[in-house]
């Protein structure tokens, strides 16, 4: 496994047991495009969540899965469109069902391979672009033996239709994009007050274990964690807004504090412009142009942002 210049290679993925017959895949460190996947194992099925970014890591992946489930998945959850974690789908398929939100499959063929111009120095290998085949709007459950995985839609938040993954029966909550750990969140191409929404909505689910998009496995202080940033990066815009400054110059001016050890603090110029832009009556989720915003993000980490996939 390669990435782009300057960096050391990151480590392979790692499938462990969260619950019985419930497996995280954690890609340390959580950085940009190493995010984590999910599986329930059940008899006779097995639901995937997510899959990886390149060739390489989604072969991890599915060796990881294959290790626990000798058939392979039965159902590959997109939580969202991202490349991330979807470039993979094509390791599982056709034996898998790929399954996502109908404006998920809308946004991954919008979006197609377009994730992998921006790191040219990552090996991405083959990822062909392989669509969702089952899509719903507001929820579906799926079935491991008698384990069941309610995907539930919470979005706009990291994107405008994002999915959460619930297994009541084990207490575990694939949250993708929508939480982190240790890890900058990122909403430029969702919505704060969405996000916050979404929050609550996990929340009242009373997971003890969750699953966050990137960064380590932990319990609902996760959802509070994530919450305390967006909060501040509310906060942060509001003043940025008075004071006539851009979101650039805002996230200058910003003391990070205790979120200055996240991973990947440069998205805090890309959070800004979607805080700005909602301040200015942008409905959630809305579409923004997220060029200007990414150059900006380069500019203030002073190079392009590394990509360990």
């Amino acid at each position: 496994m390669s990435t782009a210049a300057g960096g050391p290679v990151a480590g392979p993925g790692t499938l462990r047991e969260v619950a019985d017959g419930v497996y995280a895949f954690v890609q340390p460190d959580g950085g940009w495009c190493l995010n984590n996947a999910g599986l329930v194992v059940g008899e006779g099925r097995t639901v995937l969540v997510d899959t990886a970014a390149t060739e390489a890591r989604a072969r991890r992946l599915r060796a990881e899965v294959e290790r626990v489930a000798p058939g392979g998945a039965d159902f590959v959850v997109n939580t969202h469109f991202h490349g991330d974690h979807t470039f993979g789908n094509g390791q599982f398929t056709p034996r898998a069902v790929v399954v996502a939100h109908e404006g998920t499959r809308a946004d991954s063929a919008e979006a197609g391979l377009g994730l992998r111009q921006l790191w040219p120095g990552v090996e991405w290998g083959e990822t062909p672009l392989v669509l969702p085949t089952l899509t719903f709007r507001g929820s579906l459950t799926l079935y491991a033996g008698d384990v069941r995985t309610e995907l539930l839609h919470v979005g706009p938040a990291h994107t405008a239709n994002d999915v959460v993954a619930w297994v009541p029966e084990r207490s575990v909550l694939f949250t993708g994009d929508v939480v982190w750990s240790g890890v900058t969140p990122f909403v430029l191409f969702g919505s704060i007050s969405g996000s916050l929404r979404a929050l609550d909505r996990m929340r009242a689910l009373g997971a003890r274990t969750v699953v966050p998009g990137h960064g380590p496995v932990g319990g609902p202080e996760l959802l509070d964690e994530t919450e305390d940033y967006l909060r501040w990066l509310g906060r942060l815009a509001e003043e940025g807004v008075r004071d006539g400054l851009t979101p650039l110059q805002a996230a200058h001016r910003a003391d990070l504090g205790r979120f200055k050890e996240l991973v990947d603090s440069e998205r805090l110029v890309g959070n800004l412009h979607r805080a700005y832009a909602e301040l200015d009556g942008l409905p959630p989720g809305a579409r923004i142009d997220v060029l200007p915003s990414f150059q900006e993000m380069v500019a203030f980490h002073g190079a392009l942002p590394t990509c360990h996939a």
